[in-house]
């Protein structure tokens, strides 16, 4: 019998492999599930959008681990959400995001974090959580995250690994 996990960071139902193209399709596939689940707001999809051409969330994974893919943490204002989630999104091909430090520096990013956060308090606190995750957990840990082909295995990995 398998065990199960609680994290109330994350939700099964909320975990998504996606091929898309670009962030665009791929912003509107995952905010239009979202929004059949309940978790964000119908205007959730444009301020998402228009917050990452604004504020780009790239992270150039390289400087952690050369074999680690770039990330991305895409995330908007609290009132456009309902839940207070992580949620994991790997990406079937790489698409272009503009790197969060240097904005005019295009990565290529596999795998995003995206931050439903309805606590205006806790943004930057899921943000560093997410950032210690990838800095701390183990390289089996992370390839394991990073290879998974299903929802389940990256909520698996995520719920089991994640420190609140």
């Amino acid at each position: 019998m398998a065990k199960t996990v609680e994290n109330d960071l994350f939700d099964a139902a909320l975990a998504f492999v996606e091929d898309g193209d670009d962030q665009d399709t791929v912003f509107k596939q995952v905010s239009d599930q979202l929004l059949v689940a309940g978790a964000v707001k119908p205007d959730f999809y444009e301020h998402l959008s228009e917050r990452e051409k604004n504020y780009p969330t790239g992270i150039d994974m390289s400087v952690v681990n050369a074999e680690y893919p770039n990330v991305a943490i895409p995330h908007t204002e609290g009132e456009f959400v309902n839940v207070r989630k992580i949620v994991p999104i790997r990406l079937k091909k790489p698409i272009e995001f503009a790197n969060m430090i240097a904005p005019d520096q295009k990565l290529k990013v596999s795998f995003l974090f995206m931050i439903l956060n309805n606590d205006p308090e806790g943004q930057a606190n899921v943000l560093a959580q997410i950032m210690d995750f990838l800095t701390t957990s183990s390289a089996e840990t992370l390839a394991k995250l990073f290879g998974a082909d299903d929802a389940a295995t990256i909520y698996n990995v995520l719920a089991t690994s994640f420190k609140k």
